[in-house]
């Protein structure tokens, strides 16, 4: 796939308030405040990644949330969501840990069979916890393949970016579809300064857009965005070929994604904007 360059000109004619220096906040989404939700027994059709691909091509909203044991995984199946994620954000949410980083593969394994037991009609993605991936390639796909074998995930979740990329393709290469994540990557808090919006200036946002254009040409079928102003999430989803999931980012991408205690108001250490 070829990559698609972008004078600094041309993202300043799109973004004024970022040429201006001035700085964009990300805004909650309003496109998909009107999408029903609706309880039902009726068994679903399987979602797929070949589903994803349908919902992205008719422009029909992607719906995401985030699953960690057994009745959570069974209500965002009977609520109609089409990827329940076992977000590492489990960690805080759900077992008490400070941040991210602390749990690891064996917990997020422990809690993907959990949701597997529930969500038999949505399409399961797993977070690789923090140290499952970085160290190489090789390890990566270990890890990956723990996940489709032990945790009966469908598909796993990385972070990162251009940095990323060979890794993505490996884990692609053995037959596991990836889900990438770009923006704000909360398993690197720490070196961001903490959880905050990311490419709020040029540099910033040129640098998000090679990121998003690197993981889809490492073969990710989706890219989530996290914490993005919302003019750059929207530009970013333009100039791809594969689905953008958004937290944070504005009504632009392709989709959105929750933690689902946030969505709740169950986790009281702090409320997402």
């Amino acid at each position: 796939m070829s990559t698609f360059h972008l004078s600094k000109l041309s993202l300043r004619t799109l973004l004024p308030n970022l040429a201006k220096g001035r700085s964009c906040t990300a805004s909650l989404s309003r496109k998909y405040s009107s999408v029903p939700v609706t309880i039902t027994n009726e068994a679903r059709p399987k979602v797929t990644i070949n589903t994803i691909k349908k919902l992205y091509a008719s422009n029909q909203p992607i719906t995401v949330i985030t699953a960690q044991d057994y009745p959570s995984g069974l209500f965002a199946d009977k609520g109609g969501i089409d990827m329940t994620l076992v977000g590492d954000s489990l960690a805080m949410v759900t077992l008490g840990y400070d941040s991210t980083t602390e749990i690891t593969v064996d917990e997020m394994l422990h809690h993907s069979r959990a949701v597997a037991r529930g969500a038999k009609s949505t399409f399961r993605v797993a977070d690789l916890p923090f140290g499952s991936y970085e160290v190489s390639p090789e390890i990566a796909v270990q890890n990956a393949l723990r996940f489709i074998k032990e945790g009966n995930a469908e598909a796993v979740k990385l972070e990162g970016g251009i940095e990323m990329k060979e890794t993505i393709k490996r884990i692609t290469s053995v037959g596991i579809p990836v889900l990438g994540h770009i923006g704000l990557t909360p398993q690197r808090h720490n070196a961001l300064g903490g959880f905050r919006v990311q490419g709020k200036t040029m540099e910033q946002a040129l640098a998000l857009l090679d990121d998003a254009l690197a993981v889809q040409e490492a073969g990710c079928f989706a890219v989530v965005l996290e914490a993005i102003p919302e003019p750059v999430a929207t530009y970013i989803t333009k100039q791809l070929s594969i689905p953008t999931i958004g937290i944070g980012c504005g009504n632009g991408c392709s989709g959105q994604v929750l933690v689902l205690n946030d969505m709740i108001g169950v986790f009281d250490r702090f409320t997402p904007r």
